[in-house]
């Protein structure tokens, strides 16, 4: 399933798209891959597999906390792939979420071949801007790939319009100022924001590239199926990744931290159809 499908299908049923995000390699190669699964079995519709970085400087604690443990466990580019394809194979769309560093390493044509080969939907790149992306937008037109850039509380209206109109699959809405991290509270910005940014995308119906319906996911903060339910009710999608890590870094053993990622997934699923 594509992630425009993955979004398409939520709102058919009349409700937002849950996506969760993991870092390959966390706890280890085969315990993020169950995680996962964990979380796509219980609700999640697109999962983000992160590509561990060693210098994350958008990603708080909690995030870094699990990518330096992937990172001490060996994971590499290689691993991120397999990890990719055995969480494609569930049906949930699968993405990567990545700083540019690595992938430019890797080869920019090299990384968009393998990514779909392995079942791959795209990249979210935190981290590059339209303008610097030149030869991934190439290497993802000829492969078939998303582009997702992202859009923030700081972002003027003409930024916001250059960045949905290079993006695909869906854009990616942060709502907070600063490093990721679960809060107690929803951003109060990030109405607006999701609100200024549709707009956008309405006026350039018709002319750009994906169509003038790209939807909006909205991340950085979400951890409750309450919060979940209250970014349902503006966004298309309702991003959630620090509180899943924590739910694995908080547990005493492999198994609870696997139940607990599905209790989350849970009650986030059911915040997202607005029963939360």
């Amino acid at each position: 399933m594509s992630v425009r499908d993955a979004y398409d299908k939520a709102k058919a049923e009349g409700r937002a798209a849950l996506v969760g995000y993991l870092p390959a390699g966390f706890p280890d190669y085969q315990g993020a891959i169950d995680a996962a699964t964990a979380m796509v079995e219980a609700g999640c519709d697109v999962i983000e597999i992160g590509l561990p970085y060693s210098d994350p400087m958008m990603d708080g604690p909690t995030i870094q906390d699990a990518v330096h443990q992937a990172l001490v466990g060996g994971v590499r580019v290689a691993d991120v792939l397999r990890t990719v394809e055995a969480v494609a194979a569930t049906g949930a769309a699968t993405l990567v979420m990545t700083y540019w560093n690595p992938v430019d390493r890797y080869g920019v044509d090299a990384f968009a071949r393998d990514l779909k080969s392995a079942g791959g939907q795209g990249l979210i790149t935190p981290d590059l801007t339209p303008e610097e992306a030149g030869p991934w937008l190439a290497a993802a037109d000829e492969h078939d790939l998303d582009k997702v850039f992202l859009v923030a509380l700081s972002s003027t209206d003409e930024r916001i319009e250059t960045i949905t109109r290079h993006s695909r699959g869906f854009v990616y809405a942060a709502s907070l100022m600063g490093v990721t991290g679960a809060r107690t509270a929803v951003n109060t910005g990030a109405p607006r924001l999701v609100e200024r940014t549709r707009t956008i995308i309405g006026k350039d119906a018709g002319t750009a590239p994906h169509g003038g319906a790209l939807p909006i996911g909205l991340g950085l903060g979400v951890g409750t199926g309450a919060q979940a339910a209250e970014v349902a009710a503006f966004a298309d999608g309702v991003i959630v990744g620090s509180a899943f890590i924590r739910r694995l870094l908080d547990a005493p053993d492999r198994a609870a931290g696997l139940a607990g990622v599905r209790e989350l997934a849970a009650e986030l699923a059911e915040g997202v159809r607005g029963r939360a």
